[in-house]
């Protein structure tokens, strides 16, 4: 028999079609269909002016947001050359981390509803919304906050961040052992994953698979350590890993990595200090500061062409990856020494993850689809862009 999963399907997490060839209720094959949810987003960017370009690719993994824009403004400030303060940096690791938080809590809340674990999903969106409380509070928008830009940041933190960040790394060690106490020796929850969805590392490896997936089969591969970025050569922090390469090991995996962030996330915090530069002292791309605008004709000149012409950005080409909350997310650009980019592209986890969906699933029951997909934490906007 030949079901359709999707587009419009609660377990698919967003609009993926699985074409799934049953005997019984054992899969023969999986034939997935993307682009439901294509929005352009990489080429649209084409006709943006450079700094235009972060709300749009903050919609494309739109639960790793700022993690999208942190990539791709890196990506900018190596063709441009431009160092950044060690406080701006500071704040974007911090911001990252928050960032890997609140994705994992809504992949912990579906995966664990859509396996039988209703009450999930209220305890981890409850938590999350403090987090997109800390967004509002830096940028006024909750799930896209544009705060991380070209050069640095969009502005200073506000009064009573560090009390805010703080009071969210006291109170949530506490709920990871309340969620870990609600899954992870629940007897249903294991018979659901354990052996199920298996991905060996060399598997994973030839799939292009990264992040929790390729971890949870016993790699340790991470950026952070890799490739290091933002300093994150100086912060004490563990890279969760696990041999089983089955659903629960992918649980695992990132549960620790919620508790490594809140490590990593404390350092950050202790680092910054509650009022300094918040971004580089490039004029080319850094606006003056308001008060000099309104009493000096060359800001106010600088501050109009940055807004009204945009920057140019040498020729050239640049691909900066960093640590998403799915795996390395590579953002590569092209310049033609204009204002605009002429080409943006991104290596996008999601899209390797459901390309090796179907080798994962034969053979497993229909059951077991709605696990891996959920264990894969997928994003379609990240997959179709």
């Amino acid at each position: 028999m030949t079901v359709n999963m999707g587009p419009q399907h609660p377990s698919t997490h967003g609009v993926l079609r699985l074409v799934l060839e049953l005997d019984g209720e054992v899969i023969q094959s999986v034939m997935p269909t993307i682009g439901y949810l294509h929005t352009g987003i990489e080429k649209t960017a084409e006709q943006k002016k450079w700094q235009q370009v972060i709300p749009l690719v903050e919609r494309m993994d739109y639960l790793g947001a700022q993690s999208n824009s942190l990539a791709y403004a890196m990506a900018v400030e190596k063709l441009l050359g431009l160092e950044m303060p060690a406080r701006v940096n500071d704040i974007r690791v911090l911001i990252a981390e928050l960032q890997r938080i609140a994705s994992h809590l809504i992949w912990l809340g579906t995966h664990g509803m859509e396996i039988g674990a209703v009450s999930m999903l209220f305890y981890a969106v409850r938590e999350r919304e403090l987090l997109l409380n800390i967004n509002e509070l830096i940028a006024g928008f909750r799930f896209f906050p544009s705060y991380i830009r070209i050069g640095g940041l969009r502005e200073d933190l506000p009064r009573g961040f560090h009390e805010t960040v703080t009071a969210f790394l006291d109170r949530f060690p506490g709920k990871i052992d309340e969620f870990e106490g609600l899954l992870t020796k629940n007897d249903i929850f294991r018979r659901r994953t354990e052996g199920v969805g298996v991905v060996t590392q060399e598997e994973a490896m030839q799939w292009g698979l990264v992040g929790p997936i390729l971890r949870a089969a016993g790699s340790d591969y991470d950026v952070r350590r890799y490739f290091p970025y933002l300093g994150y050569e100086t912060y004490d922090f563990k890279v969760p890993t696990a041999t089983e390469g089955d659903v629960y090991a992918r649980y695992r995996v990132r549960v620790a990595e919620m508790r490594e962030s809140v490590k990593i996330a404390r350092q950050a915090l202790s680092r910054i200090t509650p009022s300094g530069v918040w971004a580089c002292d490039d004029p080319r791309v850094v606006p003056p500061p308001k008060d000099k605008v309104y009493s000096e004709m060359e800001a106010l000149i600088q501050h109009f062409l940055i807004y009204s012409q945009g920057f140019t950005v040498p020729a050239g080409e640049a691909y900066v990856p960093i640590e998403g909350p799915r795996g390395e997310h590579g953002t590569y650009i092209v310049s033609d020494g204009t204002n605009r980019p002429w080409r943006v592209k991104m290596r996008a986890p999601s899209l390797m993850a459901i390309q090796a969906l179907p080798s994962v699933v034969q053979g497993g029951l229909i059951a077991d689809v709605v696990a891996v997909i959920g264990s894969n934490d997928v994003v379609m906007g990240d997959c179709d862009r």
